[in-house]
């Protein structure tokens, strides 16, 4: 089954190269460290996910580029093809000459509506090119006005345009010292929207991964692209081809069914989180050995302790014993700062995946109580190593990671809405108080059901 990629706004449509770019590279490198055959059928499965092959034996990247400005557009799609191993189709992608001014009101209401019909369109020809289509992968920020506008609009169409695929939304979050002034307003009306009509929300903070640039990847000056190649390898490490418990003994065919399946129980809790181990430089890489059990043992600690990176774990966090809880939201033997799951997803790729013990992770009290542990935890693997690395541990998780950055934002918010800042620019496209009133609502109720967990 095939996945098309929607790459909206700059943000989305740089990231969307370095997804491709790292995909391809995996796949071409002949560190896959498994049998031939092994390595033909990952190539495979990976061809069919991800490109369409033309006459010119080029992969094409099944993607649509969309953007309200041309430059960055015209710069993916010469850098993708003059590196001669894949490119885009030539045809597939959308551009004006004017932006959307960060605001998410001329996105959604005016830029939507305005070319839905040209942009539907290019997403209906990559839907067709597929033999069996497995759903939608959009990519965008939250703090413009393109990604984030335009993204969310994009997003209804396609969950109208095609009511039974899967649509995963992956958004990035800004950072916290803010890049916009009305980021925290972009940021609330994009993920209430998105909350309506996809099937899950797969989130970067930009704040994490510049960590992981600084502390793991020792980058002393980290640029934009830095960022976008740290969270294309991470994206990478899910989307691979992996055995699943189900596809038995062929790669999974589904890649966004499976994810949703296994990740996302009940439609209120959509938020999931992306953690990956090792990241280090790859000049380090030669110098490091690594344990399955040590790979474990840190990305379960990173769970439960809400570390975003295996670098400054609190090691005092311990799970709550089962047993003595009363409900959670009164509850005072609750360990603080514990992140409780509703279901979590290992993805292991290298050498001897088949005897890591991951009983650490069926352990009942990391789940919230109405799941089974046996339901809420799923595990993919396969022998194939993933970009350099001899073993390599990628934790999905949809947990409480999300409460206090979502908090926050709503919070910011929330203030200048109160004082009226900046709403006369929303307005005039159209997009009312009431519009805002509703978001917050609705994002309030997100953070309750997660706090209650």
């Amino acid at each position: 089954m095939s996945i098309v990629t929607v790459q909206l706004g700059q943000c989305g449509n740089q990231i969307g190269h370095e997804v491709f770019s790292a995909i391809c590279s995996d796949v071409r490198g002949t560190h896959g460290l498994c049998s031939k055959k092994e390595n033909e059928s990952y190539h495979d499965a990976c061809k069919e996910r991800f490109f369409s092959e033309e006459e010119s034996e080029v992969p094409v990247a099944r993607a649509v580029l969309v953007d309200m400005e041309p430059k960055v557009i015209s710069q993916t799609l010469s850098i993708a093809a003059r590196s001669g191993y894949w490119k885009y189709d030539d045809r597939s992608h959308f551009c004006q000459k004017q932006g959307s001014g960060n605001n998410w009101a001329n996105g959604y209401s005016v830029h939507g509506p305005r070319y839905k019909e040209v942009i539907m369109n290019l997403v209906q020809g990559e839907a067709e090119k597929c033999d069996r289509l497995g759903g939608f992968f959009t990519m965008m920020s939250m703090a413009g006005g393109t990604g984030s506008g335009l993204g969310a609009f994009v997003t209804q169409c396609l969950r109208d345009a095609f009511p039974t695929s899967f649509i995963l939304n992956h958004v990035i979050w800004p950072y916290g010292t803010g890049e916009v002034i009305v980021q925290n307003y972009n940021s609330v009306l994009t993920l209430s929207h998105l909350y309506r009509s996809s099937d899950a929300l797969l989130i970067h903070e930009n704040d994490v991964i510049h960590k992981i640039c600084a502390q793991l990847m020792n980058i002393k000056q980290i640029s934009f692209r830095d960022v976008n190649q740290v969270i294309a390898h991470q994206l990478g490490s899910v989307f691979q081809p992996t055995y699943t418990a189900e596809s038995g003994l062929h790669y999974s065919r589904n890649p966004l069914g499976d994810l949703m399946e296994t990740l996302v129980p009940h439609p209120e809790f959509k938020m999931l989180g992306l953690r990956n181990i090792p990241q280090m430089p790859e000049n380090s890489l030669a110098y490091s050995v690594f344990s399955w059990p040590g790979l474990i043992k840190h990305l379960r600690q990173m769970l439960i302790a809400n570390a975003k990176m295996e670098e400054g774990i609190d090691w005092q966090v311990k799970p709550p014993r089962l047993g003595s809880s009363v409900p959670s939201s009164h509850s005072t033997n609750k360990p603080l700062h514990f992140n409780t799951s509703i279901a979590n997803l290992v993805i292991l790729r290298g050498k001897d995946t088949h005897s890591v013990d991951l009983g650490s992770f069926r352990d009942p009290s990391l789940y919230t109580s109405w799941l089974k542990p046996q339901d809420a935890f799923n595990a993919w693997k396969t022998p194939r190593a993933f970009n350099k690395y001899e073993k390599s541990a990628s934790l999905v998780s949809n947990s409480q990671f999300l409460l206090k950055p979502l908090d926050d934002v709503v919070g910011k918010a929330w203030n200048m809405f109160a004082s009226k800042a900046y709403i006369h620019q929303y307005t005039k496209f159209g997009i009312e108080e009431e519009d805002f009133l509703d978001s917050f609502t609705a994002l309030e109720q997100v953070i309750s059901s997660y706090t209650t967990l």
